[in-house]
């Protein structure tokens, strides 16, 4: 459909009828600024409101669609046209409101799993439980943003791309911890034995030593297996 053909017969119509924007707008329960922006061509009445629109301005809904007043000889052929055009103006719309919806689980999924890491204090399990539970988020908005490409494709995109998320919030736990000497969000155990809390985590170990005091220190190791010995040992 034509938006800017369809906008300036809307005002046409409506002069004729003599109705300010204002007016109509009133009668159709939708603002001023909403008429002004149909006759300007920057966006089209709801479907809901072509019947009413065109109760109002005493035109057919095959008039509306085309932009003008069609002729009888020709109205089952524009009928035929217009219904197609609508088919395709009402998909694109719901496509665009599906990709709106997609966008804002993927920038909600991304606030929540970077408010979780700058909110909660490392120690606290639960930076890392909503942490997860944001990429969750995020990943069903790529899932439904991608809903156009073949399956297999769709798959390995949604798997690298949650692979590649994971990564980040893993690379940047352990930069926490190297650089600014912080418990790992993301750990898998948690001991605490004398002087000594250790941290088993996926990748690496961390041994916390001396906690209680303010000259406490922090080292980063591959992981291993440690026993309880060890560590009592471990910083002495």
């Amino acid at each position: 459909m034509n938006q800017e053909k369809i906008g300036k017969f809307i005002a046409e119509c409506r002069k004729q009828k003599k109705m300010t924007q204002s007016e109509l707008g009133e009668r159709l329960g939708v603002t001023e600024k909403s008429i002004s922006n149909w006759e300007n061509g920057r966006n089209m009445p709801d479907l809901s409101l072509f019947k009413p629109l065109c109760d109002e301005l005493d035109i057919t809904m095959n008039d509306l669609m085309s932009g003008e007043r069609i002729a009888q000889e020709n109205y089952q052929e524009r009928f035929e046209e217009n219904i197609v055009n609508t088919i395709d103006y009402s998909t694109k719309r719901l496509n665009k409101y599906s990709k709106s919806i997609s966008l804002i689980f993927i920038i909600f999924g991304l606030f929540v799993s970077l408010s979780a890491i700058m909110i909660f204090p490392s120690e606290s399990s639960w930076g890392s439980i909503y942490s997860v539970f944001g990429i969750l988020i995020f990943m069903i908005g790529i899932s439904r943003i991608t809903t156009g490409m073949k399956w297999v494709q769709r798959l390995l995109l949604i798997f690298m791309v949650f692979i590649g998320a994971m990564g980040i919030l893993l690379f940047t736990d352990y930069v926490n911890v190297k650089m600014n000497e912080e418990a790992p969000m993301f750990r898998l155990t948690t001991t605490m034995t004398g002087n000594v809390i250790y941290y088993d985590t996926l990748f690496y170990d961390v041994y916390r030593c001396n906690f209680d005091e303010k000259d406490e220190y922090w080292v980063v190791e591959k992981n291993k297996n440690t026993t309880i010995e060890e560590l009592i040992n471990y910083c002495k």
